[in-house]
């Protein structure tokens, strides 16, 4: 196939027909990337000053905690996840997305819902469930929302053009079906009817880590089973085992939320099936690894470069995770800055740094124009690099000495804070490079949408025509 043929081929009435609907989700994201951000940073500061916006009652120290992981976890992960999401599924089915008008109303009634969660717990209206803050008047606001935006891509699955699929439309079709499973079931449970005594907690756990094996994980497996084989040019190896890695992640992934319960007062068994659904996913992450280490062999492409560390981010958070599950090693670790240092492991480096990725490469496509600057690009992957390296270091470090300081009697509790607050300066340094980082993103997209777009996409775009290789 010649080159004019690729790159006829890479900019396709898929791409042009969804432009307005996935930059409308790509622009909410990284506006919300951007606030959750800002509010991040500040709750670092609280952390290291708690006398600062002390005197604020809708910026406290739980408040605050709770805007910036509702800002960045329905605000950049929801709307950036769906717009990649949408557009892997129009691209493999074959045919432009249909019914993108859901998607737009779904985009604007899910971004109210995030505005109306933040004010909601600035009044004190919240809630306490980890990655549940939002008030109840809230939740089901985006439960529809997101029934909607996924309209046109559950479409796509469904009238497909090739009877064939591929490995990242089965995580893509699978996060948009079970995130309003998760989401309701959660609601049921700990809100409208919530259950009694040691089941809240149980609950809880299980909402908190479903949430991440059983939506946010997929959306990234989606754009990086997408992304690897499409810049790379190379088959993905060993793909007859992305079916078992996936049903893996699928039905052993909701069981490992009893690991944050270990010695607390439920029954025993809880986290011991835990601990065995931590050991059971190592399968997923081995075949994660072996079907997408092309990405670390790529070069000339920095979003492939995203991807890679993303990929890298993955699979060494769930190994992490699986050591981190041991009673041994959670008897020290439980209650540390070390849950904090995985969960940043995963949702700002498996999660962003591959969606920075898709981001970077399907942004052009359907815009039909390149990135106006590749100094900005390369001043963003070295902010993302560095910020989360020393984001994640930072706060594992602080983790590894507060869980020291905890097991020792002689030890006061108002010394343990002397002891970490060095590494949570460094982790509040590297969530403010970090910040610097997405600002060039943001203003880079933006810089981009306002420029005329080319006449021809021939000369632009020069990547493997193929959309996935072959399964055998």
């Amino acid at each position: 196939m010649s080159t004019m043929a690729q790159a006829s081929h890479e900019v396709s009435e898929v791409d042009s027909s969804a432009r307005g609907t996935i930059n409308f989700l790509l622009l909410s994201a990284l506006l919300w990337l951007v606030a959750s951000g800002v509010l991040a940073l500040l709750h670092f500061i609280q952390t290291l000053s708690p006398a600062f916006l002390a005197d604020c009652p809708a910026f406290t120290y739980g408040r605050m905690r709770g805007h910036a992981e509702t800002a960045f976890l329905y605000g950049w992960i929801g709307n950036a996840g769906f717009a990649i999401a949408l557009w892997i599924l129009g691209r493999l089915g074959g045919s432009p997305l249909r019914s993108l008008n859901w998607a737009v109303v779904g985009t604007l009634f899910w971004n109210l819902g995030v505005v109306l969660g933040l004010v909601g717990i600035a009044i004190g209206d919240g809630t306490a469930t980890p990655f549940l803050r939002v008030p109840e008047y809230v939740q089901l606001l985006l439960l529809v929302s997101s029934g909607a935006i996924a309209v046109p891509g559950i479409l796509a699955w469904t009238g497909r053009n090739r009877a064939r699929t591929f490995a990242a439309q089965w995580y893509a079709v699978a996060a948009l079906f079970l995130f309003p499973w998760v989401f309701s079931v959660a609601q049921l449970m700990l809100v409208h009817f919530p259950v009694r005594g040691v089941l809240q907690a149980i609950a809880a756990g299980w909402f908190a880590q479903s949430l991440w094996t059983l939506w946010v994980a997929p959306l990234a497996l989606a754009a990086a089973y997408y992304l690897v084989p499409k810049i790379t040019g190379r088959i993905i190896p060993s793909y007859d085992f992305s079916s078992l890695g996936f049903w893996t992640l699928l039905v052993v992934g909701g069981w490992t939320g009893g690991r944050h319960l270990i010695g607390g007062p439920v029954p025993v068994w809880v986290a011991t099936i835990a601990i065995v659904a931590c050991a059971t996913l190592v399968f997923h992450y081995i075949v994660v690894g072996l079907n997408l280490r092309h990405a670390f062999s790529g070069r000339g492409s920095t979003a492939l470069r995203f991807v890679a560390l993303g990929v890298a981010a993955y699979l060494i958070g769930g190994l992490a995770d699986s050591v981190t599950s041991l009673r041994m090693v959670a008897e020290d670790l439980q209650f540390t800055w070390m849950t904090q240092a995985q969960t940043q492991l995963a949702l700002s480096g498996a999660f962003t740094l591959i969606a920075f990725g898709a981001i970077y490469f399907l942004v052009p496509r359907i815009a039909n124009q390149p990135w106006p600057s590749l100094g900005l690009i390369r001043a963003h992957f070295a902010a993302a690099l560095i910020g989360t390296i020393v984001l994640v270091a930072g706060l594992a470090i602080a983790g590894f000495a507060q869980g020291a300081a905890l097991a020792d009697a002689s030890v006061a509790f108002a010394d343990i804070a002397g002891k970490t607050r060095p590494w949570i300066l460094l982790a509040t340094a590297g969530q403010a490079v970090m910040l610097l980082g997405n600002l060039a993103l943001l203003y880079h997209f933006i810089r981009l949408l306002a420029s005329k777009p080319a006449a021809t996409a021939a000369p632009l775009f020069r990547e493997p025509a193929a959309m996935e290789a072959s399964a055998t």
